[in-house]
């Protein structure tokens, strides 16, 4: 059969479903996946089907849901994760972790300056600030481009190799 448009993917579509036992409160309860939004998942309280949203029955993000309403040890509370990973379009908090970026990349690092202060770790603002001076060896690979913010200098007893491409803005 012939498609327009990209054809459907069969690989992420599971459905999961979370049974979850109220205490009284509004929670925050605590979700078995990770969601961007209430968009991704279906609940059900005594088999009635919630509206997710701010105002509506219930919030939901990261592994955290909120509802408006108290949930009982009694009601028949559970939740229905629609295709976990089908069609996703923002990633959920904490969901990306060092073991999805290939080979030779970190996730993080470097200080950020802006707004938010000075952050160490993980960046996020709108300055990426780094040394002036290389104290180690490097060399560029023939297949690796580099960028840095200059000035650079190279300490007197290391040694900057580029055989790839070296940009110096």
């Amino acid at each position: 059969m012939a498609y327009i448009g990209n054809e459907t993917q069969i690989a992420f579509t599971s459905f999961d479903k979370q049974s979850i036992t109220g205490d009284g409160t509004t929670g925050p309860y605590t979700l078995s996946h990770a969601v961007a939004n209430e968009q991704e998942i279906e609940v059900f309280v005594n088999n009635v089907r919630q509206e997710g949203g701010s105002g509506k029955a219930y919030t939901a993000a990261g592994n955290q849901i909120t509802m408006t309403g108290n949930v009982l040890s009694t009601d028949d509370f559970y939740v229905v994760f629609q295709g976990k990973a089908l069609q996703t379009v923002t990633v959920p908090d904490g969901s990306i972790t060092q073991a999805k970026f290939a080979a030779g990349l970190t996730l993080g690092g470097g200080t950020y300056k802006g707004e938010n202060g000075e952050i160490n770790v993980g960046g996020g603002d709108i300055f990426r600030v780094h040394q002036q001076t290389l104290d180690t060896n490097v060399t560029i690979d023939s297949d690796e481009n580099a960028l840095c913010a200059g000035p650079l200098t190279v300490a007197s007893t290391k040694v900057l190799t580029v055989n790839g491409n070296l940009v110096i803005a």
